[in-house]
């Protein structure tokens, strides 16, 4: 990639948080981490450059994924939203319109095929 498109990951288990962080870190994304919504709002609040949201639903703190992916949308409209979670599914009419729902365990293939597509969106 010659551009390094900044991405958020989103999610309590550290080590799932870190998985997907140190593969998109490989294929050259610029990546921010948080463990919570809340810790996310703070990211995007100052790191205008996100393009895209990758967010676990089930979390605890004042929201869950869900609710952080409608927030995204409602307040950074250009940044694309992937939702994941490995306890349940989702209807799409559930998240932001444009975003894509990956169930866990996920390839990482997948992920990084379903990125392109939405950021070349």
């Amino acid at each position: 990639m010659t551009d390094r498109i900044a991405v958020l990951v989103v999610d309590d288990e550290v080590l799932v948080r870190l998985d997907v962080a140190d593969q998109l870190r490989d294929v050259g994304y610029e990546v921010l981490e948080a463990s919570n919504a809340d810790q996310a709002i703070e990211i995007l609040n100052i790191t205008p450059s996100i393009r895209l949201l990758f967010t676990d639903i089930d979390m605890p703190g004042s929201m869950d994924g869900l609710k952080l992916a409608a927030a995204v949308r409602d307040r950074w409209p250009p940044v694309k939203i992937i939702v994941t979670s490995g306890h349940r599914n989702v209807d799409i009419a559930e998240i932001p319109d444009g975003s894509i729902f990956v169930s866990k365990p996920y390839a990482h293939l997948a992920v990084l095929r379903s990125m392109r597509e939405l950021l070349s969106a």
